[in-house]
């Protein structure tokens, strides 16, 4: 059978073509698809329905197809040699043959079913065109407003598509209004039924970074580098940055003349304070700039393989340097990956003292040994008796007053003094068993 195409469907095609980039033969196949199935379900006809669309005028031809063959097994299917004669003389067996349908309804169906097609195929294209696009947007920056609350979630309309913001990627703090317009970090897009689903952030230490890079065109075009980001979202964060141009300073830049750069993502962070540092190899100057602004900071590398350090600051910059309930060396901590031991200069000088004075009277056990001694020997280095046990003659022998005699003695003292400790604590032991 074969209906007239109206002048309408073609120019909707091509239309849908200009704007949304469909292309008018893929609508064609999906419509001659439809098609079938539609007058399969109108007809109830059981059987290999065809159904063309002529891609020049837009005639529609509908056949039911069957194989010819010697004897039928399936009528719906096959048909015998002498009948399909009567549609086309020159048939063959074990050919197919293109039965026309005849149908007045079939013009019916057929428009209804190219208006559904080309509604479902224009949803379905631009949705997979919204996912396309918003896909390269994962991880990036996007600017938006507030759209409308649902429970403690937030919809942000994004301008083609709309995003949410969940309870747990929100400053705990921040109140954002209906209309008000914001950044967000899109952390992830994935396909829905009713298009994508795009989850962003306000939280997310990639949204800094990504802030920066939107301001500074020196970090958009990594002249420089943000290599480490740590953040307490709302309150603080702190960057550690490097350049690649010798005459670029990456903090300077950052920052911007009298501030003019770093200002508007304060702002966009609702007054969150930003620390940037120069990155820095050596672990010790590192951690000092990572703990700014305290100043005049001695590190001490205490374990270099477990990351720890101790700390020591100045009385006055202790606070500043721990931060309100720890955050300053929290975020520094996090940022620079080692175990920050904070101590004032007061703290240090009483657990030196404390040493010394456990060092002495330790090393005081030993006959012969009076505070003097003791002190000479813990000035160079001799801690307790287990260190002065290991030493050899000609390295006591380098400190004032100490012959040779003397230090053979103290020596051969300090290792008795262990084997007897060694001794009595094995006794106690198997006394305790």
């Amino acid at each position: 059978m074969t209906t007239k195409s109206t002048g309408e469907l073609f120019p909707v095609l091509e239309q849908i073509e200009r704007d949304k980039g469909i292309k008018k033969e893929d609508i064609l196949k999906m419509i001659e698809s439809a098609l079938v199935s539609a007058f399969r379900k109108h007809s109830g006809r059981l059987g290999n329905i065809k159904v063309q669309v002529d891609p020049e005028n837009g005639t529609i031809k509908a056949y039911l197809v069957k194989k010819v063959v010697n004897e039928i097994n399936n009528p719906n299917y096959e048909m015998s040699l002498e009948e399909a004669k009567n549609f086309s003389p020159e048939v063959v067996l074990d050919t197919e043959i293109e039965i026309p349908i005849e149908t007045e309804d079939f013009s019916r169906i057929a428009a209804q079913t190219a208006k559904q097609v080309i509604i479902q195929k224009i949803r379905e294209i631009e949705r997979d065109n919204l996912y396309s696009e918003f896909l390269t947007k994962k991880s990036q920056v996007l600017g938006g407003f507030v759209h409308r609350f649902v429970d403690r979630n937030i919809i942000v309309d994004l301008g083609k598509i709309e995003a949410i913001l969940p309870l747990r990627e929100q400053i705990r703090g921040e109140r954002l209004n209906i209309g008000d317009r914001i950044k967000v970090y899109v952390v992830k897009v994935d396909k829905g039924p009713r298009g994508p689903q795009i989850l962003v952030s306000r939280t997310h230490p990639e949204l800094v970074k990504g802030l920066f890079a939107q301001e500074v065109p020196e970090v958009n075009d990594h002249t420089v580098e943000i290599v480490g980001i740590s953040r307490e979202p709302g309150i603080r964060s702190k960057l550690a940055m490097i350049s690649h141009n010798q005459r670029v300073d990456p903090v300077g830049t950052c920052v911007g003349v009298h501030g003019s750069r770093i200002k508007p993502i304060i702002g966009e962070l609702r007054g969150e304070r930003i620390d940037l540092i120069h990155w820095d190899n050596e672990p010790g100057k590192l951690i000092s700039q990572a703990l700014t602004p305290a100043k005049d900071i001695k590190v001490n590398i205490i374990n270099p393989e477990g990351k720890r350090a101790e700390v020591i600051v100045a009385d006055a910059q202790l606070s500043m340097a721990i931060g309100k309930s720890g955050i300053n060396v929290r975020l520094a901590s996090r940022l620079t990956g080692w175990y920050l031991d904070i101590k004032s200069e007061s703290e240090k000088k009483e657990e030196l003292a404390k040493e010394t004075t456990v060092g002495l009277t330790e090393l005081q056990k030993i006959s012969g040994i009076g505070p003097k001694l003791a002190e000479t020997l813990q000035k160079a280095g001799y801690k307790n008796i287990e260190d002065l046990a290991k030493t050899k003659i000609e390295e006591l022998t380098a400190l004032q007053g100490i012959g040779e005699k003397t230090a053979e003695k103290l020596i051969r003292l300090a290792k008795e003094y262990l084997a007897e400790s060694s001794l009595l604590q094995g006794k106690e032991e198997k006394t305790d068993g």
